[in-house]
């Protein structure tokens, strides 16, 4: 199992960025995440952060297809592809009601429809080709070239099995939130994994995103979690996939507990079929140190 560190850019400069980055690639991470947001834009700050590193591969988990248009979206991942040496996972999701439609103003009616679309019209424009895509509500007709550049791995955050079938048949694989090991051996890998066989692909990619606090008041972590997360227990996605695993909220699918405690908790994610793990630090500022710290060592 491949271990992923999520970096928290919120209020923090490129050299701050850049230098948890470095620290990251000297300890061994196979990859590094960010998250889109309302401050940086992510594929930005990869393409800014990247010359701190050599070899690491950098990942977006995810971003929201409403916004960008499938020619927009690969001309931008193609440059930063360009720019860092391809190296890049693009990631990319429907996002949630409350954005699209609240913040947006956009349609997101049928959503693993128009997703499914969406990929269909990328998948070809991030190798180059050209495309000539009309579904049902997505048109695409173009070409992007980004001379010295290889197509970015592409995968899907996916929750529910409509979407999971597009992460199998279409994508690299997936990403989750909120998913607890059950979740995945039960439900995630089985669906993803039939998808991809039917469609001739290899086995794909399973990607678990977990709030993580190596921590010796557990208590306290978790109602952090529920102070700072709980929201999402309200979104319909995250919803169905935490009452799948049985957890009232986000705080009761964390990794929480002592080093030993965490390390076993990661070995169930891999026993449930995971291929890489995404720390996701969490709690009080000591905490996330401590959190960070087993993070580097564990790899």
């Amino acid at each position: 199992m491949r271990i992923g560190l999520w970096i928290d850019e919120e209020g923090r400069t490129i050299e701050q960025i850049g230098s948890t980055a470095k620290a990251a690639e000297e300890a061994g991470i196979d990859r590094i995440w960010f998250s889109q947001r309302l401050g940086w834009d992510a594929l930005t700050l990869i393409a800014g952060v990247a010359p701190y590193t050599r070899t690491i591969e950098y990942a977006v988990g995810v971003v929201p297809v409403y916004p960008r248009h499938p020619l927009a979206l690969a001309a931008q991942a193609l440059s930063v592809q360009a720019l860092i040496g391809n190296r890049l996972t693009l990631g990319v999701g429907s996002s949630h009601p409350h954005m699209v439609e609240g913040m947006l103003g956009l349609s997101m009616d049928r959503p693993a429809a128009y997703v499914r679309e969406y990929v269909e019209a990328l998948g070809p424009l991030l190798t180059g080709a050209p495309t000539d895509y009309a579904g049902e509500r997505l048109t695409a007709r173009g070409q992007v070239t980004v001379p010295g550049t290889e197509a970015p791995e592409l995968i899907l955050a996916a929750l529910g099995p409509r979407m999971l079938r597009t992460a199998g048949e279409l994508t690299a694989g997936t990403t989750t939130s909120w998913a607890t090991p059950n979740v995945i051996e039960d439900f995630v890998r089985p669906t993803i994994d039939r998808a991809a066989t039917a469609a001739g692909r290899p086995a794909p990619q399973v990607v678990a995103g977990a709030c993580v606090a190596v921590t010796d008041n557990p208590d306290a972590t978790r109602a952090w979690i529920r102070d700072h997360y709980g929201a999402a227990g309200s979104m319909p996605a995250y919803r169905a996939v935490l009452d799948r695993g049985g957890n009232a909220g986000p705080e009761d699918t964390a990794v929480v507990g002592d080093e030993a405690a965490v390390a076993k908790q990661l070995q169930q994610y891999q026993d449930a079929g995971t291929t890489e793990f995404l720390f996701c630090p969490v709690g009080t500022g000591a905490e996330i140190e401590r959190t960070v710290r087993f993070a580097l060592d564990y790899v």
